[in-house]
């Protein structure tokens, strides 16, 4: 049984994404909701913000696309859709995160 997406934050559509990306995009997506695992160059842990954290990589023309993602037991939750412009995670998408996902987690 897939899991759900549970949106809190961005979404995939074009444009901004060319249609390559959103479906490349929706891909990963759909191998993560069937309990696929992702690795490099698809997809990166992210310790920074806390277990179960991890960045979808998404190549589009210019631009590259980062989708922040945590790993439930019952749902794929998507914090936050960017495109990302230098070599580290800006640290105002990390704290976003964390503010997404306590808010999340007290519900």
């Amino acid at each position: 049984m897939d899991k759900p997406l549970a949106w809190l934050q961005g979404e995939i559509k074009t444009p901004p994404f060319s249609p390559k990306a959103r479906l490349e995009a929706g891909f990963l997506l759909r191998l993560l909701q069937r309990g696929e695992s992702l690795g490099m160059p698809h997809s990166r842990v992210m310790p920074g913000i806390g277990p179960r954290y991890h960045e979808l990589r998404i190549s589009d023309q210019n631009v590259s696309w980062r989708i922040v993602y945590r790993i439930d037991p019952d749902a794929i939750v998507l914090l936050e859709v960017f495109s990302k412009k230098s070599g580290s995670t800006p640290r105002r998408i990390i704290d976003l995160c964390k503010h997404r996902l306590k808010e999340y987690d007290s519900q």
